[in-house]
């Protein structure tokens, strides 16, 4: 299981090459995030979305989120959204934000969930930008077994997950902080589902209708 140093240019170079290879032949890689460490794989590939739900531990019945590399691969994979779920995605990634969409009828994929929505952020950390700018659309979770705390080192995750991962991004420790906030944009008026790294008022200056998580 190589493991590259993403502290030191050159080998974080190399990772990442070999990470975007590796989700290419299905297999899955953990890279940093700015809430935790993750684990993701091709979200087109079946085969790895198998294998990552077999390393999480988790039954694949409740769909996987899904991460991308920038907005506009955010609006091949997702319905139409009203104007303030546009703002929200403009101002607010890459960032702590997990939008809840109407996912479009032509991805072909598995991941998990009723086919009719998906979970899906950009993550404001450097290397997993470039994974996924270089994978297109990835599911991913934390890179912990079900039921454990999410790592916030590398080593944490390799303890858990071990040799059902194929390549290690370590971005060193990560800090605390909240997960990412949760904002349902099926609808016409977003909804916030969950708070965290953006409070509801700093949403509301993109998104003045919000509806918060008391109503």
């Amino acid at each position: 299981m190589p493991r590259y140093n993403c502290d030191l240019l050159d080998e974080r170079s190399r990772g990442i090459d070999r990470a975007i290879a590796a989700a290419g032949r299905h297999q899955l890689i953990v890279f940093p995030t700015e809430t935790s460490y993750a684990v993701a794989c091709d979200a087109f590939s079946a085969v790895a979305v198998e294998r990552l739900n077999a390393a999480k531990g988790r039954a694949g019945v409740d769909a996987l989120p899904v991460m991308v590399g920038s907005v506009k691969a955010a609006r091949a994979i997702v319905g139409v959204l009203n104007p303030q779920g546009e703002s929200l995605m403009e101002g607010f990634w890459p960032g702590p934000l997990t939008a809840i969409c109407t996912q479009q009828a032509t991805p072909h994929w598995d991941i998990g969930g009723d086919g009719r929505h998906v979970a899906v952020r950009m993550p404001l950390h450097p290397v997993a930008l470039a994974v996924l700018q270089g994978v297109g659309p990835m599911a991913v979770v934390s890179a912990n077994r079900v039921g454990e705390p999410a790592p916030r080192t590398c080593d944490d995750a390799k303890a858990q997950l071990d040799s059902t991962v194929s390549i290690y991004l370590d971005a060193g420790t990560l800090p605390e902080g909240p997960p990412s906030t949760v904002v349902d944009l099926t609808e016409r008026e977003p909804r916030l589902l969950r708070s965290g790294g953006f409070s509801e008022e700093l949403l509301r200056q993109a998104a003045p209708d919000l509806l918060g998580e008391d109503v």
